[in-house]
C-alpha cells in the first residue's frame, strides 16, 4: 500500500510517499480502505520525536489519528461490521495509508449526509473538545472562555458550548472574528490587554475557560475564573500545573465519537475544512499546520 511516513525524526519534508506493507487484520479488527485522515498538530509532534503513551515508534513510522473509509476485511471474532460499511474511526498512530487496521470499539458507522473529509478528521479534535466542554462542566447560563478558537479544537468547543446555552468569549486573530460570530461567539482579539478585552466582553465574569492555543492565553484564564477546576489547556504542558489548573486529555470512544458524527449529519455541528491535500503532499500539510494559523481542518484525501 502507499503511506505517508518517515525514516528519521525531523522537519516536515521527511514526510514522503512510500511503499509498505498492507496491514492485516486481528481478532476484533477490521481493516478499512482509507478515504481520507486528519492532520493534526499532534501529528507533527510525532514526526519531530514525540512518542506517544503506550506506543513503540519504529522506521518507517506512519502517522496519523483520525480517519474514515470502508471496512476491506474482518478479522477473527468480528460482529457488527461487514466488508463494505462506511465508518469512521480512530487508532493510535498509523492512518496516513491506503489501509489502516482498527478495534471495532474504535470505528462507527459514518451517517450517509457526512462527507468523507468531514468523516476522516472528526475523531481528534472533535473528541478532544467534546471531552473539555463535559469536564469543565459547561453548563447553561455561563460565560466561558475559548483561548485559540478558530482551530480545529476551538471550533468544536465553540459550537458545543453554544448549544448548552452559555455565552462563549472566543480568542482569535481578527480575520477569524467574522467566523467565530456566525458559531455564536463573541470574538476577542490576541495579544498584550487580552484580559482587559476579555473582561470587557465578559463583565458579568468568566465560569469555565478552555486554552488550545497557548501559555499567555491559558495565564489570562487562569486569572479570571475563580474555580481553577474549570480552566483546562491542551496545549500549555509546561505551564498548567504552575497555574494549578487542569491538563485535558482526549477521553475517546466510539460512542462519543457517533454522537458528533450525528451531530454533524443533522447540521447541528459544523466542521470547517480550510484546505484537503493528497495523501503525497502530507508534507504540505504539515508545513501549514506548523504556521500556527488557520481556521479549521486540514485533511489529506487517499482513496
Amino acid at each position: 500500500m502507499k503511506a505517508a511516513a518517515f525514516r528519521a525524526f525531523g522537519g516536515p519534508e521527511v514526510l514522503e510517499l512510500m511503499e509498505l506493507p498492507t496491514p492485516e487484520p486481528g481478532p476484533g479488527e477490521v481493516r478499512v480502505r482509507v478515504k481520507a485522515a486528519g492532520a493534526q498538530p499532534t501529528d507533527c509532534a510525532v514526526r519531530q520525536g514525540w512518542n506517544p503513551p503506550g506506543f513503540t515508534i519504529t522506521f518507517p513510522h506512519i502517522t496519523g489519528g483520525d480517519f474514515a473509509g470502508v471496512v476491506d476485511a474482518l478479522g477473527e471474532g468480528v460482529t457488527g461490521f461487514a466488508v463494505g460499511d462506511e465508518v469512521l474511526g480512530y487508532r493510535t498512530q498509523l492512518t496516513y495509508a491506503e489501509y489502516v487496521v482498527a478495534p471495532v470499539d474504535q470505528i462507527v458507522r459514518k451517517p450517509a449526509a457526512l462527507p468523507w473529509e468531514v468523516a476522516g478528521c472528526l475523531s481528534a479534535s472533535g473528541q478532544t473538545a467534546h471531552t473539555a466542554i463535559e469536564i469543565l462542566r459547561v453548563a447553561e447560563g455561563e460565560t466561558v472562555l475559548i483561548n485559540g478558537a478558530a482551530g480545529g479544537v476551538g471550533t468544536v468547543a465553540v459550537q458545543l458550548a453554544v448549544a448548552r446555552g452559555a455565552k462563549v468569549i472566543a480568542t482569535a486573530r481578527e480575520e477569524n472574528h467574522a467566523y467565530l460570530r456566525e458559531l455564536g461567539a463573541v470574538p476577542v482579539a490576541y495579544g498584550e490587554g487580552l484580559i482587559d478585552r476579555v473582561r470587557e466582553a465578559a463583565p458579568e465574569g468568566v465560569d469555565a475557560a478552555l486554552d488550545t492555543a497557548s501559555a499567555d492565553g491559558l495565564r489570562v484564564a487562569a486569572e479570571l475564573v475563580k474555580d481553577k477546576d474549570r480552566v483546562g489547556t491542551i496545549f500549555a504542558f509546561d505551564v498548567y500545573r504552575e497555574l494549578g489548573v487542569r491538563w485535558i486529555g482526549s477521553q475517546r470512544s466510539a460512542e462519543r465519537l457517533a454522537e458528533l458524527a450525528g451531530l454533524v449529519a443533522d447540521g447541528k455541528l459544523a466542521i470547517h475544512i480550510r484546505k484537503t491535500l493528497p495523501l503525497a503532499q502530507a508534507a504540505e500539510a504539515h508545513r501549514e499546520l506548523e504556521t500556527g494559523h488557520g481556521r479549521g481542518k486540514i485533511v489529506l484525501l487517499v482513496g
